[in-house]
Protein backbone atom coordinates (compact mmCIF):
# COMPACT_ATOMS: atom_id res chain seq x y z
CA UNK A 1 0.00 0.00 0.00
CA UNK A 2 1.09 3.22 -0.90
CA UNK A 3 0.32 6.07 1.54
CA UNK A 4 0.46 9.55 0.63
CA UNK A 5 0.29 12.93 2.10
CA UNK A 6 -0.56 15.41 -1.19
CA UNK A 7 0.83 18.65 0.90
CA UNK A 8 4.46 17.34 1.86
CA UNK A 9 4.32 14.29 -0.48
CA UNK A 10 5.56 11.96 2.64
CA UNK A 11 4.66 8.54 1.84
CA UNK A 12 4.49 5.49 3.91
CA UNK A 13 4.68 1.73 2.22
CA UNK A 14 2.87 -1.29 3.80
CA UNK A 15 3.22 -4.38 2.41
CA UNK A 16 -0.30 -6.02 1.96
CA UNK A 17 -1.17 -10.05 2.21
CA UNK A 18 -4.49 -9.05 0.67
CA UNK A 19 -7.24 -6.25 -1.14
CA UNK A 20 -9.77 -7.25 2.02
CA UNK A 21 -11.18 -3.78 3.70
CA UNK A 22 -10.26 -5.08 7.09
CA UNK A 23 -6.32 -5.13 6.33
CA UNK A 24 -6.63 -2.06 4.43
CA UNK A 25 -8.92 -0.71 7.37
CA UNK A 26 -6.21 -2.35 9.74
CA UNK A 27 -2.84 -0.53 8.15
CA UNK A 28 -4.63 2.57 7.63
CA UNK A 29 -5.87 3.08 11.38
CA UNK A 30 -2.17 2.47 11.83
CA UNK A 31 -1.11 5.22 9.62
CA UNK A 32 -3.50 7.82 10.90
CA UNK A 33 -2.74 6.82 14.78
CA UNK A 34 1.19 7.71 14.15
CA UNK A 35 0.59 10.39 11.21
CA UNK A 36 -2.87 12.28 12.29
CA UNK A 37 -5.69 11.20 9.58
CA UNK A 38 -6.15 13.09 6.89
CA UNK A 39 -9.14 15.48 5.90
CA UNK A 40 -9.36 13.90 2.49
CA UNK A 41 -8.57 10.10 1.66
CA UNK A 42 -8.24 9.69 -2.06
CA UNK A 43 -8.86 5.95 -3.47
CA UNK A 44 -7.64 4.60 -6.33
CA UNK A 45 -10.41 2.97 -6.85
CA UNK A 46 -9.35 -0.12 -5.53
CA UNK A 47 -12.05 -2.75 -4.52
CA UNK A 48 -10.48 -2.66 -0.87
CA UNK A 49 -12.12 1.04 -0.91
CA UNK A 50 -15.47 0.13 -1.65
CA UNK A 51 -16.52 -1.90 1.15
CA UNK A 52 -18.18 -0.19 3.81
CA UNK A 53 -15.36 -1.29 6.28
CA UNK A 54 -13.40 1.76 5.29
CA UNK A 55 -16.35 4.34 5.75
CA UNK A 56 -16.38 2.93 9.21
CA UNK A 57 -13.12 5.05 9.59
CA UNK A 58 -14.97 7.85 10.12
CA UNK A 59 -16.95 6.63 13.24
CA UNK A 60 -12.92 7.41 14.53
CA UNK A 61 -12.18 10.27 12.33
CA UNK A 62 -15.81 11.51 11.56
CA UNK A 63 -14.63 14.21 9.75
CA UNK A 64 -12.55 11.93 6.86
CA UNK A 65 -13.54 12.42 3.09
CA UNK A 66 -13.34 9.58 0.99
CA UNK A 67 -13.32 10.04 -2.77
CA UNK A 68 -12.69 8.30 -5.70
CA UNK A 69 -10.86 8.67 -8.64
CA UNK A 70 -12.06 8.55 -12.37
CA UNK A 71 -12.44 4.57 -12.90
CA UNK A 72 -9.84 2.69 -14.83
CA UNK A 73 -8.13 5.99 -15.17
CA UNK A 74 -4.80 6.47 -13.04
CA UNK A 75 -3.88 9.50 -13.91
CA UNK A 76 -6.71 11.18 -11.55
CA UNK A 77 -4.37 10.30 -9.32
CA UNK A 78 -0.92 11.36 -10.79
CA UNK A 79 1.10 11.75 -7.89
CA UNK A 80 0.62 9.04 -6.47
CA UNK A 81 1.10 7.24 -9.74
CA UNK A 82 4.21 9.12 -10.21
CA UNK A 83 5.40 7.97 -6.69
CA UNK A 84 4.66 4.26 -7.41
CA UNK A 85 6.36 4.11 -10.51
CA UNK A 86 9.54 5.56 -8.59
CA UNK A 87 9.04 3.24 -5.50
CA UNK A 88 9.25 0.36 -8.23
CA UNK A 89 11.99 1.38 -9.81
CA UNK A 90 13.72 1.92 -6.42
CA UNK A 91 12.59 -1.48 -5.46
CA UNK A 92 14.17 -3.19 -8.03
CA UNK A 93 17.03 -1.85 -7.99
CA UNK A 94 17.08 -2.25 -3.93
CA UNK A 95 16.88 -5.77 -4.47
CA UNK A 96 19.62 -6.38 -7.23
CA UNK A 97 21.85 -4.30 -5.04
CA UNK A 98 21.02 -6.65 -1.77
CA UNK A 99 20.66 -9.60 -3.76
CA UNK A 100 17.14 -9.89 -2.24
CA UNK A 101 14.14 -11.36 -4.01
CA UNK A 102 11.63 -10.29 -1.31
CA UNK A 103 10.60 -7.09 -2.30
CA UNK A 104 8.37 -6.62 1.02
CA UNK A 105 11.60 -6.72 2.97
CA UNK A 106 13.34 -3.16 1.06
CA UNK A 107 10.22 -1.37 1.50
CA UNK A 108 11.19 0.68 4.45
CA UNK A 109 14.59 1.47 3.29
CA UNK A 110 12.61 2.78 -0.51
CA UNK A 111 10.35 4.88 2.29
CA UNK A 112 13.10 6.36 4.07
CA UNK A 113 14.95 7.00 0.43
CA UNK A 114 12.14 8.84 -1.11
CA UNK A 115 11.11 10.74 2.54
CA UNK A 116 14.09 12.18 2.37
CA UNK A 117 15.03 12.95 -1.17
CA UNK A 118 14.58 16.62 -2.52
CA UNK A 119 11.17 16.90 -3.77
CA UNK A 120 11.50 19.97 -6.49
CA UNK A 121 7.82 20.84 -5.85
CA UNK A 122 7.90 21.59 -2.16
CA UNK A 123 11.41 22.56 -2.37
CA UNK A 124 12.31 20.13 0.86
CA UNK A 125 12.37 16.87 1.53
CA UNK A 126 9.10 15.01 2.23
CA UNK A 127 10.67 14.69 5.46
CA UNK A 128 11.27 18.24 5.97
CA UNK A 129 8.45 19.10 5.08
CA UNK A 130 6.62 17.16 7.34
CA UNK A 131 8.66 17.23 10.79
CA UNK A 132 10.51 20.45 10.07
CA UNK A 133 13.80 19.20 10.39
CA UNK A 134 16.42 16.77 8.33
CA UNK A 135 15.75 13.30 8.82
CA UNK A 136 18.66 11.77 10.89
CA UNK A 137 20.34 8.62 9.84
CA UNK A 138 22.54 6.42 12.16
CA UNK A 139 23.15 7.07 15.41
CA UNK A 140 25.36 9.71 15.82
CA UNK A 141 26.11 11.14 19.52
CA UNK A 142 28.41 13.51 20.72
CA UNK A 143 31.92 12.16 22.05
CA UNK A 144 31.35 13.70 25.37
CA UNK A 145 27.78 12.08 25.75
CA UNK A 146 29.52 8.45 24.93
CA UNK A 147 32.47 8.88 27.17
CA UNK A 148 30.83 10.07 29.65
CA UNK A 149 28.07 7.38 30.07
CA UNK A 150 29.17 4.41 32.31
CA UNK A 151 25.42 3.99 34.44
CA UNK A 152 22.16 3.82 33.11
CA UNK A 153 22.25 7.00 35.74
CA UNK A 154 23.92 8.92 33.79
CA UNK A 155 22.63 8.24 30.83
CA UNK A 156 19.13 9.53 32.44
CA UNK A 157 20.83 12.58 34.29
CA UNK A 158 22.59 13.43 30.74
CA UNK A 159 19.29 12.88 28.87
CA UNK A 160 17.41 14.86 31.59
CA UNK A 161 20.18 17.69 30.90
CA UNK A 162 19.49 17.72 27.25
CA UNK A 163 15.71 17.98 27.40
CA UNK A 164 15.74 20.58 29.97
CA UNK A 165 18.63 22.26 27.47
CA UNK A 166 15.88 21.93 24.28
CA UNK A 167 13.09 22.76 26.62
CA UNK A 168 14.67 26.39 27.30
CA UNK A 169 15.89 26.96 23.96
CA UNK A 170 12.60 25.98 22.56
CA UNK A 171 10.96 29.16 24.88
CA UNK A 172 13.74 31.81 24.01
CA UNK A 173 12.12 32.54 20.35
Amino acid sequence: MVYQDHLTKFIVLKPLRTNRAEEVAHTLLDIFTLLGAPAILQSDNGREFSNRLIENLKTYWPTLKIIHGKPRHSQSQGSVERANQDIENMLTTWMQDNNNSHWSEGLRFVQLMKNRAFHAGIKQSPYEALFGCKVKVGLQLPNDFTQNVETQEDMEKIIQDLTKKKTEDKSSF
